[in-house]
């Protein structure tokens, strides 16, 4: 008793630890927009599934040991191999990927700009090694490691890349994508409310890959339309 209170107790307090681990700038499951709120319940979606898949394999482990096998002949211990194997490694197996495509592939598509709309924000990003070059080809603005976005519409990021391949990533606002030379990827984001938002590049891309971050700046509306008139004017 002694010995499960000793192993318990750090267990019980490393709990807010781990619970810590959920919040902050750079956290996925504190989502701060549409895209990322999908990644964060199809995050919960797969913890919950493995859980219980972990807590069926730990009480037929536990049954296993505790059970009296008896006599048992040569061919009813085959069928019961044979069971296990189509079981366990052919029906677990095929409906846990067919349930994380059925979850995963609508959340995919969710973060992608889908079907042209030509009302939606277009902002050009490229990367270089190793700052982010942000661009705004309507307005004639350029900025340097950092976005700003009107909050509550979706915004259209058209990624390339100047040299190798980075990865650009807003965790609180939607999924990671790659930024390719030679290549345009469009990615959608949406920040439900003004604030700032951290970004990172995600893709090993040289010597000062960690500090290649970035900054997003949701803003109301009518400031943003403001920031691009006060921005145009410093440009």
């Amino acid at each position: 008793m002694c010995h499960v209170q000793r192993v318990t107790a750090p267990a019980l307090l490393g709990i807010p630890v781990l619970l810590a681990g959920c919040t902050g700038p750079y956290s996925t499951l504190d989502p701060a927009g549409p895209a990322a709120l999908t990644a964060a319940w199809l995050w919960w979606a797969m913890f919950g599934f493995a859980t219980l898949v972990l807590l069926g394999v730990v009480a037929l482990w536990l049954y296993a040991m505790i059970r009296d096998p008896g006599a048992i002949d040569e061919h009813e211990a085959r069928h019961v191999q044979y069971r296990w194997i189509i079981g366990g490694g052919l029906v677990l197996p095929m409906g846990s990927i067919t349930l994380l495509l059925a979850f995963g592939v609508p959340a995919g598509h969710g973060m992608l700009p889908l079907g042209d709309d030509d009302d939606v924000l277009r902002i050009h990003v490229t990367g270089h090694q190793w700052w982010w070059e942000v661009e705004y080809p309507q307005a004639g603005i350029t900025r340097r490691d950092e976005l700003h976005i009107p909050a509550g519409v979706p915004v259209d990021i058209h990624l390339s890349s100047a040299d190798v391949i980075h990865s650009f990533w807003v965790p609180r606002l939607g999924g990671k994508l790659d930024a390719v030379p030679g290549h345009v990827n469009v990615l959608r984001l949406q920040a439900d409310e003004a604030g700032t938002y951290h970004g990172q590049c995600a893709e090993f891309c040289g010597l000062l890959h960690a500090h290649m971050d970035f900054a997003v700046y949701a803003h109301e509306p009518g400031d943003f339309d403001a920031w691009l008139e006060d921005a145009q004017g410093d440009d």
